[in-house]
């Protein structure tokens, strides 16, 4: 269950237009502030996958952040029950000059996972990452597709039982989006819960059933995904 009760984060501009957190705004002179998330209330239960959509700066990602534990908020609260595992970027933890395998190590411990039971894992996590001997390469050598593959993979080694998705799958080749719709769909049969927000509405819809539609960084309309897509669908093309 994720619960959220008037979720807020505040963004801190320094007078040079720099995100700082409050205290270096206020040593270094404060600028702006602005509201990524404001008022956000609304329920997600166990089974349902949840697509975020919304126009680019709508606060998709700070809220995906929200839910990994990266922000906490600034006003209001949000509760999770049960263990996230989050990808909210291609390059995400990753260390380039670190091989595959170092960097699969570092990621495991990163997500709490034990580091007798990361080493013990590290050739499934090869295996399931389908890198071959990229695996023992520096993560520089990488395509998008082939570091996405790699946090997929480790982040499936801490059976998360809420997963955390932004973007990440649209680098997926057709192997890996069959992967991870595979993953999402045992998550979701387990009872548990996937958030992702993306621009492939084809994609989003293979794994989410409900969408939250965030605009200027509140909540437009929560509901089933076939009634909330067309009608911001509907308004994106009004608009333009």
């Amino acid at each position: 269950m994720i619960v959220a009760d008037r979720v807020g984060v505040e963004f801190f501009f320094d007078r040079h237009l720099r995100v700082v957190t409050p205290g270096e705004a206020r040593l270094r002179g404060r600028g702006l502030t602005t509201w990524g998330l404001r008022d956000l209330t609304f329920r997600i239960g166990g089974g349902e996958g949840t697509a975020l959509i919304g126009r680019s700066g709508s606060g998709k990602t700070t809220l995906l952040r929200v839910l990994a534990g990266v922000y906490a908020p600034d006003s209001g609260r949000i509760d999770i029950d049960g263990r996230v595992a989050s990808l909210l970027s291609i390059d995400s933890g990753l260390l380039p000059l670190l091989t595959g395998r170092e960097n699969a190590l570092l990621l495991g411990v990163l997500a709490g996972l034990p580091r007798r039971t990361v080493v013990r894992a590290l050739d499934d996590v090869k295996d399931r990452s389908a890198l071959g001997d990229a695996f023992e390469r520096p993560v520089l050598t990488y395509s998008q597709g082939m570091r996405a593959r790699l946090g997929i993979a480790v982040a499936e080694e801490a059976r998360p039982q809420v997963l955390v998705l932004d973007e990440v799958h649209e680098a997926l080749d057709h192997e890996f989006r069959q992967f991870l719709q595979e993953r999402a769909r045992a998550i979701l049969d387990a009872g548990g819960i996937v958030v992702a927000a993306g621009h492939d509405h084809v994609m989003l819809a293979s794994l989410c059933t409900r969408a939250l539609w965030l605009d200027e960084g509140q909540l437009r309309e929560h509901g089933p995904f076939d009634e909330v897509q067309p009608r911001y669908l509907e308004a994106v093309h009004g608009s333009s």
